[in-house]
């Protein structure tokens, strides 16, 4: 590849290969020159501008979660090296919280959660990302509901005023990556599925999913077959129903030993104004980053991935309500 060190094989391998030696191995230092000084990293939780903020937060997880390995599932990528190329990238995270931290006092339990995080990447060096990590799991296999973290958290972070803002387009920074991904077929397939399902096109489940398909939602939840997946689907776009789905960037791949795949970065953006998953309708203003994985196979989706974090849309939910929070 030009322009990244030759002892990558590919880009996944790139992708896959840094994962491990920063958080695994430990070479936290390494961020200094695999990730631009100036990157933009959002996620829902909030928006964090250059490299030294990423080393701060890498090091504050490992202190609460010492022995986390991050599992690569599967990079599905686009572009060139000469010209970029944007990953996204599918993990599965094992940890044990052993020390107090973000998530509170120490509990000692071990989690399993995932993660997607979409990089740009040239000559070598990550300078755009967006990331989302599966909270509303790790918050539920530590005792909590993603809405009372939410609240706790706000409270600890010093109220409404003082807390860190969860990300929305206001506080975005534009980062160099101006690419939309590819025009390949599964991407433009699954684009389609979305857009059907997100304009209450319901049939599309029957139409689109194999009936055996398995489905991996928000909160650590496992589905089968077509019932689960209307289920999340209505779910989401009931609790939203005047909110604006866009899909912000699109990649399809057919790789050797690996099924079609697609994946979409999307959000909603509007009021929460009915009800859903997110229960009594609020009328709070809300922005929901997504990034989705899909596998097909000869009876249509077989696998999907959904990855939104609960507990920052019931962050902004709760910072407009003021549900929860002491005086």
């Amino acid at each position: 590849m030009q322009g990244f060190d030759p002892k990558w094989q590919d880009f996944p391998d790139y992708i896959i290969g840094i994962t491990k030696e920063i958080w695994e191995e430990r070479g936290i230092a390494t961020l200094e020159h695999y990730y631009a000084p100036d990157i933009p990293v959002r996620s829902p939780s909030s928006m964090v501008v250059g490299n030294q903020g990423v080393i701060a937060a890498t090091m504050a997880t490992l202190a609460e979660f010492p022995d986390r390995t991050l599992l690569g599932e599967d990079v599905i990528w686009s572009g060139t090296p000469e010209e970029g190329m944007l990953s996204s990238h599918r993990i599965l995270s094992t940890a044990t919280h052993q020390h107090d931290g973000l998530y509170g006092k120490a509990t000692g339990k071990k989690l399993s959660y995932r993660i997607i995080a979409d990089c740009h990447a040239i000559n070598n060096q990550i300078n755009d990302e967006w990331l989302i990590r599966d909270q509303a799991a790790i918050v539920r296999q530590l005792g909590w509901e993603a809405k009372a973290f939410a609240i706790d958290l706000i409270q600890r972070e010093g109220g409404p005023k003082h807390c860190v803002q969860p990300f929305t387009p206001e506080i975005d920074v534009p980062g160099p990556y101006l690419g939309k991904g590819n025009d390949n077929e599964w991407g433009q397939r699954y684009a389609a599925i979305l857009n059907g399902l997100m304009t209450a096109d319901m049939a599309t489940v029957v139409r689109e999913y194999d009936r055996g398909c398995q489905v991996e939602y928000p909160g650590g939840e496992t589905g089968h077959s077509l019932g689960a997946v209307d289920e999340f689907w209505m779910g989401l776009r009931a609790a939203f129903p005047s909110a604006t789905f866009t899909i912000h960037h699109q990649i399809g791949r057919d790789d050797p030993l690996l099924s079609p795949r697609a994946a979409l970065r999307w959000s909603l953006r509007g009021k929460h104004d009915g009800w859903g998953r997110f229960g009594t309708p609020t009328g709070a203003d809300v922005y929901v980053m997504g990034i989705c994985h899909a596998e097909f196979g000869p009876w249509g989706l077989r696998r999907e991935y959904v990855l939104f974090d609960e507990t920052a849309v019931w962050k902004q939910i709760v910072l407009q309500t003021g549900e929860g929070i002491s005086a």
